[in-house]
């Protein structure tokens, strides 16, 4: 029974691999909501695959390898595509270079950086540094379905701007290799004054997917952000 039990956050993991190749073939012929949604069941498989590991006491340095090189694909390699794919589409173009789309793999590029320095880094074994490469994938993803479902011509305008998309780009590849402490959402007590913070981010995410959708996402993890930012502030004070 040992046996089969150590497999199990490996299998886990592959099963997040497997999500995030199908979210690529997605991606390549535009399906970006079905995308989005294999995406958000590698993350699923992601957190679970950690969380049986932990439960199993089978915790090992193949676990860890194979975690990072799942979420490369998942994380990485499909927000890296999805930018590429809205670069291509875009207007008001930053060049007539045909090879300015390809920019949006600097995405993909920074999410192997982290990928590679958080399995190095101590320091993150309770919260974050950096934006994490799920949460910034769930950001991208979000984009082009908010394009899709939006009616503002304002937001329509926006994302298809290829300067703010390369903007968007350079951001995402900063914030995930950022020196900034983001907050865990693990609740380590079970008291509302231990997890005032969590609670508060729970609560506001639900409200801005409840009312603005996929947009709400994308907003979500910028409040994640900036709620990280003020908490270190306050901290510090």
């Amino acid at each position: 029974m040992s046996s089969i039990k150590k497999h199990v956050p490996n299998l886990i993991t592959l099963l997040n691999l497997f999500s995030g190749c199908i979210a690529l073939v997605f991606a390549t012929q535009s399906n970006f909501e079905f995308a989005f949604y294999f995406v958000c069941l590698g993350i699923f498989f992601d957190f679970f695959d950690g969380f049986f590991a932990r439960l199993f006491k089978v915790s090992s340095p193949l676990g860890l390898q194979l975690d990072s090189l799942a979420d490369m694909v998942t994380s990485g390699v499909v927000p890296g595509y999805v930018m590429f794919a809205m670069l291509s589409n875009s207007q008001h173009e930053i060049s007539s270079c045909p090879f300015v789309p390809y920019l949006g793999f600097i995405v993909t590029l920074g999410s192997c950086y982290r990928l590679a320095n958080f399995n190095i880094d101590t320091r993150q074994t309770d919260s974050f540094i950096g934006l994490p490469t799920p949460a910034n994938a769930l950001f991208i993803l979000s984009l082009p379905l908010v394009l899709q479902y939006s009616d503002s011509l304002i937001v329509l305008e926006a994302l298809t701007n290829q300067w703010l998309l390369f903007t968007i780009v350079l951001g995402s590849a900063y914030i995930l290799n950022a020196e900034i402490p983001l907050f865990s959402l693990k609740l380590k007590k079970f008291t509302v004054k231990d997890n005032l913070l969590q609670i508060l981010f729970l609560v506001v995410s639900f409200l801005l997917v409840f009312f603005f959708h996929f947009l709400g996402i994308s907003l979500l993890i910028l409040f994640y952000v900036l709620l990280s930012v003020v908490n270190n502030k306050l901290i510090k004070n």
